[in-house]
């Protein structure tokens, strides 16, 4: 299998879209947007995560202290007509919500063995396995859970390591630390899948001492099951034919794009810190994803940033202050869905407390 670097010889000429601003890292003075921003989804006591759009509906999951849920409503209409996929069984969690263009929604859920993956088909009360066999036995713990609009190509992550494994599904069906609500990624890396003071930051020489988790790819009508080492935080192209996932080396973590049938695996960034969670375009052409590039590898301090795929370009989109940006998603080709803990009072320069969901306007 060939690799490349899909930006070689394009180092020089790469284009960061984006101010320059006196004020530097570390520093908390209000910035003027780069996109002006906007609350979509604020429930009080209630944490709004990962947003996910297809056809007319949009899909979020949410967080309260007894149980999470994931969230179906209409994308042009998001405070009304909410459907939720709720718990059927004590204790149960359900997470990863990802919307299907036909109104079906899909999730990870502990109420069958330890966690699998479903689909809820939109309409009654019938719930379809993604994946069975060994998810029921416990040997796949599904994460990440991301689909083709269509629902026809789905993918997740799991690790192979079994101590990690374990603590996987003692976390899954617990309130997770605020941090890690919206910080999914944090997830394989030894140090920051734990809330403390201080963290390293995601930069290239660091030392993971978890095993790479492995990405796998499920084709619905031809049942194919692909697996791709060393790559989590997957996100299925429009027309289903292509993946694009993070994989870690050295500490450091960046974007890859493989062909689902076996073709040519390609590198999509090199930054020198962290390139997280990517999502797709509807028309295929762009990607959003979450990175700490210009904030020195910090953890909790991320932001929304967009790879044109033909013209070799990334443009950030958010910046604020010090919040946590994350969880991008396309509302349409013009508009962009991410969640953060920004205060909507004051959205450029403090935090709140909680996780909400947010837009911006390309145009």
């Amino acid at each position: 299998m060939k690799t490349k670097l899909l930006l070689a010889g394009f180092a020089a000429a790469l284009i960061v879209c984006q101010p320059v601003f006196a004020a530097g890292f570390g520093q908390h003075d209000e910035k003027e947007a780069l996109y002006p921003v906007t609350p979509l989804i604020v429930n009080k006591g209630v944490d709004s995560i990962y947003p996910s759009v297809a056809g007319d509906f949009m899909v979020y999951s949410t967080m309260v202290l007894d149980h999470g849920s994931v969230v179906r409503v209409s994308k042009h209409s998001p405070q009304s007509a909410v459907r939720e996929v709720k718990p059927m069984v004590l204790d149960e969690t359900i997470r990863f919500g990802v919307a299907v263009q036909d109104g079906s929604v899909g999730y990870v859920s502990n109420r069958v063995g330890p966690i699998s993956a479903w689909m809820w088909r939109g309409h009654g009360e019938s719930h379809l396995s993604i994946v069975s066999g060994a998810v029921y036995r416990g040997g796949v713990l599904p994460y990440h859970l991301n689909a083709s609009p269509d629902g026809q190509v789905w993918c997740f992550d799991t690790p192979f390591e079994k101590v990690r494994q374990n603590e996987m599904l003692n976390e899954f069906g617990k309130h997770p630390h605020f941090e890690l609500i919206g910080q999914l990624w944090r997830t394989y890396d030894s140090d920051n899948f734990r809330p403390k003071s201080g963290y390293k930051a995601t930069k290239a020489g660091n030392t993971n001492k978890f095993d790479p988790p492995s990405l796998y790819v499920l084709d619905r009508q031809s049942d194919d099951l692909t697996m791709i080492p060393n790559a989590f935080d997957g996100a299925v192209s429009p027309d289903g034919r292509k993946v694009v996932f993070v994989r870690e080396t050295n500490g450091n973590y960046d974007l890859w794009m493989q062909e689902i049938n076996g073709g040519e695996l390609v590198q999509l960034t090199d930054s020198d810190f962290g390139d997280f969670e990517p999502a797709w375009s509807p028309d295929g052409s762009r990607l959003l994803f979450v990175s700490n590039r210009d904030t020195e590898g910090s953890v909790t301090h991320t932001s929304i940033y967009m790879m044109d795929l033909n013209k070799n370009s990334v443009t950030r989109l958010t910046n604020a202050a010090r919040a946590t940006d994350g969880g991008p998603a396309w509302m349409d080709n013009d508009t962009v869905l991410f969640h953060s803990d920004r205060d909507p009072k004051n959205p450029q320069s403090g935090t709140g407390s909680d996780w909400n969901i947010w837009q911006l306007k390309l145009k």
